[in-house]
């Protein structure tokens, strides 16, 4: 004779539902964008009534901020080799874990000035942190190169779709930016002597 199943408690019913609900909230923000889903949309897609999004999200300003978090990778406090295969290895993250969270943010940022002034402010740190991490004089600059390749990837694998990026593997993509990332990271090595 089995044992008769442990009914969810209600915090595990309301955790259930909050990653229902955020699940359906990331793929309509990934395929819509920020201003063209719905709180309405979202419910329909978590089989969830409205009035339990807005009773556990509050807002869809909010709803958005929790369907799109990323989470941050700490750079390594280390040589710049280091700190090039960190971002390649969230970038490969990026690429297989979380499509879903960066095309709802993509998407939304480009039409939907509070998004992108959301996403911009929670970028701050880490871009300091990317910038610091680079020992070049230029390294704001590099910082940047390296900051638009991870959009330019994520963008042109899943929004776009103009070119075989999108079938590549994660680690096809990773391998070949391997030594771009490491140039970009890494101070160039000291000009040679002039000899005369």
């Amino acid at each position: 004779m089995t044992e008769p199943s442990a009914r969810p408690t209600r915090a595990q019913q309301r955790l259930l539902s909050e990653e229902r609900i955020l699940a359906a909230a990331r793929a309509l923000f990934a395929e819509l964008g920020y201003d063209r889903t719905t709180i309405r949309a979202v419910a329909t897609a978590a089989g969830v009534d409205a009035g339990l999004v807005m009773h556990y999200f509050v807002s869809k300003d909010l709803l958005f901020a929790r369907a799109s978090e990323v989470p941050a990778d700490e750079l390594p406090e280390g040589t710049s080799e280091e700190v090039a295969e960190a971002l390649l290895t969230s970038l490969g993250r990026r690429l297989t874990d979380e499509p879903a969270a960066s095309l709802a943010v993509l998407r939304s940022v480009l039409t939907n000035d509070a998004a992108a002034d959301r996403y911009r402010a929670a970028g701050e740190a880490r871009f300091a942190q990317l910038t610091e991490a680079i020992p070049t004089p230029d390294a704001d600059l590099r910082a940047s190169l390296l900051s638009a390749i991870v959009h330019g990837v994520i963008a042109e694998r899943y929004l776009l779709r103009l070119t075989p990026l999108g079938e590549a593997s994660p680690e096809q993509i990773v391998d070949l930016l391997r030594p771009c990332f490491q140039s970009l990271a890494t101070p160039p090595p000291p000009a040679p002597d002039a000899a005369i």
